[in-house]
């Protein structure tokens, strides 16, 4: 039984770096099984926080409690380069393993029997046995292959050693959860696949995520550091936007630059809404779009408000592929590519890791040459391109303003600054060098720079890794008003939802139009991952049953009859689950409906509005329940009707 007494506590607790107070008198409370999102400005102190709270800070006033006996599971940022194998890394993870291990270890060299079986008890009790097997499940959820498991994590680039570090904070087996920026280093797969370990999780997580649409399926509250204070909020990042907007809409000093926000959403909206028959995913955009006119006013006060134009001149096509062969020298990765790109489309590239969406993109851009085929650019190409290396190649003795000035020396140095004063450079921080920038910084430097080139094409491959919920917002609006071509690689949902008209995939060698929106991708990579876990399965008991003997045989059929036994009942619990999920669907909608009421923002309706809010939170919660118990049901039933079909 959960002691509700056992909590984090935060009591009147102030916390300061250096000259910087971060925390003042402030009060919080987390219970066992919460899972909280910590957000807030880059800077404002999450990460001290998060440190306070692993003991590596100590409080500067107030106090700190969490419950004695405790496991913290937290994950490092920083990996040291090793010559242990991957799944080693990660086993280390759980550090009461590693001890047992140990002293199963010892206990042998000292031929202790009495002492050994004691050991191998606690080990069996702790699911010592089953530990490799989870260790390479995790891998596997994050994108490594199976020819990496054993590989040095010397071997590793810096990204995937975060992944590394996020699946030994993973494999420990914790009671609270500390993840500063999860999926940040991860492609939309792995985010998925992460998503659904964490609301399974039974513990208790804290997590800071500028990745609202993951922060929405994860989270169950959101803790607000903002100046100095913090504030918890029950639901997740969008009840949380809502009940911020509908106090910010009532302050009569943000009432003018939110009647300038909405209009800019209108405009897209009817954008968008001319284009509407063309694609399932301009319907789902639409959606989005008219909820951004309630949440609008939770971001009037931010800093950021940026635009890309394009060049006044287009070709049309911008650039093709004809029978192109993609990839690097002896290794072809996209085979017999034809690709046509037009002015105005916008592409979002899905595919699972590693199937080839940046290699695409870099050979559209002409970093990589084409092992065969044709490629013909406009006579008018011009093409912006964001990528994460883009942020190495940036002169880190040089300013925002001097990279600009180098671009356009003919240009004053007042419209220099207004322009990099758009993407959050004010002031002396124009002119600071680049050595000194946060990953955040350099992200929006390079997007700058991009900005000012006015290409008519723009290539991004995963923009918002390290930039904020203000800046995501920003960049959403400003690739939502961009006037050229658009080809999207990114694990945040939100901004492929409100930014793509149609998207591709990129899988098993070749690149073919999606006929579905996000969630019909989630669906069809779950189907693909079960098919391979099928096909792996079913030629590993291939290679047992060669030897089978007529024991094994008998308990084989005693196995499949138990299994059919099992298959009516569960049919009629999928058939439950999935009408359960259909009125919790229409709930949610209808439930929709009325909070597009803009009269419910009003004084008058507060009370009201919270009820709705608090019901929509219930629904949320309770639709993801079970449509996870529905697609482990569909699983579970798959798997024992293609058990039968397999047994001879």
């Amino acid at each position: 039984m959960v002691d509700l007494r056992a909590m984090i506590e935060l009591i009147q607790l102030s916390l300061q770096r250096g000259k910087n107070l971060l925390l003042e008198r402030v009060d919080l409370r987390v219970h066992p099984g919460q899972k909280v999102g910590l957000i807030g400005a880059n800077g404002c102190g999450k990460s001290s926080l998060f440190q306070l709270l692993l003991s590596g800070l100590h409080v500067d006033g107030g106090d700190l409690r969490i419950p004695a006996g405790w496991q913290i599971a937290h994950m490092a940022q920083e990996v040291a380069v090793l010559d242990r194998s991957a799944v080693d890394y990660v086993l280390d993870g759980d550090a009461e393993l590693r001890q047992l291990q140990q002293a199963i270890s010892v206990a042998e060299q000292s031929d202790d029997p009495a002492r050994l079986g004691e050991l191998h008890a606690q080990l069996d009790n702790i699911g010592g046995y089953s530990a490799d097997a989870r260790a390479r499940q995790l891998l596997h959820g994050l994108g490594f292959s199976d020819a990496e498991l054993g590989r040095p994590v010397a071997d590793f680039s810096g990204g995937w050693r975060i992944r590394l570090n996020l699946a030994q904070a993973l494999m420990c087996r914790s009671d609270l959860l500390l993840l500063d920026e999860p999926t940040n280093h991860l492609d939309l797969d792995a985010t998925l696949w992460l998503e659904q370990w964490l609301i399974s999780y039974p513990g208790t997580l804290m997590l800071i995520s500028h990745d609202r649409d993951f922060l929405d399926r994860v989270v169950t509250h959101i803790a607000h550091l903002e100046q100095r204070q913090l504030t918890l909020y029950r639901g997740n990042y969008s009840a949380f936007e809502r009940a911020r907007a509908e106090r910010l809409a009532q302050q009569q000093s943000a009432f003018q630059k939110q009647q300038q926000r909405v209009a800019e959403i209108e405009s897209f909206v009817r954008r968008f809404k001319a284009k509407a028959s063309k694609a399932k995913q301009a319907q789902s955009r639409i959606k989005e779009l008219e909820r951004m006119e309630l949440i609008a006013p939770a971001h009037v006060d931010s800093p950021f408000s940026f635009r890309f134009s394009a060049a006044d001149k287009v070709s049309t096509p911008l650039l093709s592929l004809r029978h192109a062969a993609l990839g690097y020298a002896g290794a072809t990765v996209i085979d017999s590519c034809t690709l046509s790109l037009q002015p105005d489309q916008r592409i979002g590239l899905l595919g699972p890791n590693g199937a080839g969406k940046s290699t695409l993109i870099k050979t559209l851009m002409g970093e990589l040459a084409l092992l065969s085929g044709e490629r013909n650019e406009g006579a008018n190409l011009r093409v912006g391109y964001f990528a994460q290396h883009q942020l190495e190649a940036l002169d880190l003795d040089a300013s925002p303003l001097l990279h600009l000035q180098r671009m356009a020396p003919n240009v004053s140095d007042q419209q220099l600054r207004d322009f990099v004063g758009s993407f959050g450079f004010h002031g002396d921080d124009a002119l600071d060098p680049v050595r000194h920038f946060s990953g955040g910084e350099k992200a929006r430097l390079a997007l700058a720079l991009i900005a000012w080139q006015k290409p008519n094409l723009l290539l991004m491959d995963e923009p918002t890794n390290h930039l904020d919920l203000e800046v995501r917002h920003a960049l959403t609006l400003a690739l939502q008003g961009f006037p050229g071509t658009l080809i999207l690689v990114s694990h945040d949902r939100h901004l492929l939802r409100n930014c793509v008209d149609e998207f591709l995939l990129v899988c098993d060698g070749q690149v073919q139009p999606f006929d579905g929106d996000l969630d019909d991708y989630a669906r069809w990579l779950s189907e693909r991952n079960r098919q391979l876990d099928a096909a792996s399965a079913s030629d590993n008991g291939e290679e047992q049953r060669q030897g089978e003997s007529a024991q094994a045989r008998k308990e084989r059929k005693r196995q499949d009859a138990e299994r059919r036994k099992q298959l009516s009942p569960l049919r009629k619990r999928v058939t439950t689950l999935e009408s359960r999920l259909d009125q919790l669907h229409q709930q949610q909608s209808a439930l929709e409906q009325r909070l597009a009421d803009s009269a419910l923002y009003s004084d008058e309706q507060k009370h009201t509005l919270r009820q709705l809010l608090d019901e929509q939170t219930r629904l949320s919660r309770e639709a993801e329940q079970v449509e996870e118990q529905w697609l482990a049901g569909c699983e579970e039933l798959e798997l024992l009707e293609a058990a039968l079909k397999e047994s001879p």
